[in-house]
């Protein structure tokens, strides 16, 4: 198997490619020491390490499944005690674990470890325990997994800060910077004597995740405001949040270019179309984003897209209301379902119409066709034959994982027992 840095550098030069080497779905859980005293341990998500005479500094920690093998992947490394964590944001794919640490310190009569975030983060817990069953449903819809129960015992800072922070660690100096990006809790972090970036998710290997139509908002602005000023400390490594490492100035400063350019022409693209007064669908169907950007092999939209970035700008600007004054107050979709099959002589029409649209491949009208039928004829077989055939090949031609994640849940939801 290929190391770490071996599958960097193969995803860097195009040899391997994101859809096969999936930054979300494909993480090694090894470790790989890029420098003395500095170790990236690939995971869901990643964690990077730096040995301090004072003790261990983790930037994030692991997540709710996997953190205990990131613990014992880096005691494979070092016995050093953790002294600090820092969250680069509150997912849980990112936060999991110091209680591992924790343990290790009491027997040993040490000092327990500290951990340091931005100060939104524990409002998130909060907000995670008060959702948590939300949170399960739409995370199994995503990552198209067995629903599994949402965490509500959370870790929380025992340090927090608001714009800027500087820590010395046993004489390494670090410094924390707020971004909203991903999230509003985001933190990036500059090790200068290491010339050593950590970006957190605001650079993961994909198209950002900055549009994720299950979850709150998203900063697209905000984000390429501080991928610019990533920009300007010249860091020779770079560790994102999910992914592999990136060796080399020029290297880091043309993917951090890059994804900025990105995020600014999605979001300038949508706004001067709000400014001219366009309804969502017609900004969803006009703005693009750059071609040349989506070929990077870094910027793939192998988890996200583009076009779920376009609505997450229209949401930050412009509310919940699309422009199309039927949608404020509307009927229900199966009110709506009905009377239009009615009009095409029964939802058995609309299912042969959808079949018809999937042969020739106009997949997104034959989604819509498909549902109409299945909402107004629930419990009818063939409908639900058709309604799992048309959404199992728009999620076989998806792109993103977000996106395939719905249509297969979509296509298994046909299976469940009629609404009522």
């Amino acid at each position: 198997m290929a190391s770490v840095m071996e599958i960097a550098e193969q995803l860097w030069t195009g040899e391997v490619s994101t859809t096969e080497r999936h930054p979300f779905t494909e993480p090694l859980n090894e470790l790989a020491e890029l420098d003395r005293g500095l170790a990236f341990v690939s995971s869901f998500a990643n964690v990077t390490a730096l040995a301090t005479d004072a003790g261990l500094v983790l930037i994030d920690v692991g997540s709710y499944f996997l953190a205990r093998r990131v613990h014992q992947v880096l005691r494979t490394w070092t016995a050093r005690p953790l002294h600090t964590a820092v969250y680069t944001h509150g997912h849980v794919d990112h936060v999991f674990g110091v209680k591992l640490y924790e343990a290790e310190a009491r027997p040993a009569a040490m000092p327990p470890p500290r951990v340091v975030a931005h100060e939104a983060v524990g409002a998130r817990f909060d907000r995670y325990r008060l959702t948590a069953g939300y949170n399960a449903v739409i995370n199994a819809r995503q990552f198209r997994a067995p629903r599994a129960t949402w965490p509500t015992d959370y870790r929380y800072p025992d340090l927090t800060y608001r714009d800027r922070l500087e820590l010395d660690v046993g004489g390494l100096r670090l410094v924390l910077h707020h971004a909203r990006g991903e999230t509003d809790d985001h933190t990036w972090v500059w090790v200068p004597e290491r010339k050593l970036l950590c970006t957190g998710d605001l650079f993961i290997w994909a198209s950002p995740n900055c549009g994720n139509p299950q979850k709150v908002q998203r900063y697209p602005l905000e984000w390429a405001q501080a991928l610019r000023a990533m920009r300007e400390l010249g860091a020779e490594i770079l560790c994102p949040g999910h992914g592999f490492p990136i060796r080399g100035r020029a290297r880091i400063d043309q993917a951090l270019a890059d994804t900025a350019e990105l995020l600014q022409s999605l979001h300038d693209q949508t706004v001067a179309l709000m400014n001219a007064g366009a309804r969502l669908d017609d900004v969803l169907h006009t703005v693009r984003a750059p071609a040349h950007l989506l070929e990077r092999p870094y910027l793939r939209p192998v988890y996200d897209e583009p076009e779920f970035i376009v609505r997450n700008v229209w949401r930050l600007y412009g509310g919940w209301y699309d422009g199309n004054p039927a949608h404020l107050k509307p009927a229900p979709d199966a009110a709506i379902a009905a009377e239009l099959a009615e009009l095409a002589g029964g939802p058995t029409r609309l299912a042969r119409r959808a079949r018809e649209l999937a042969a020739a491949g106009d997949l997104a009208l034959a989604c819509h066709l498909a549902e109409l039928a299945w909402q107004a004829a629930p419990a009818d077989d063939d409908i639900r034959r058709t309604r799992r055939a048309v959404y199992t090949m728009r999620a076989d031609a998806s792109s993103s994982l977000m996106a395939r994640g719905v249509y297969v849940a979509a296509a298994d939801e046909g299976d469940a027992p009629a609404p009522t």
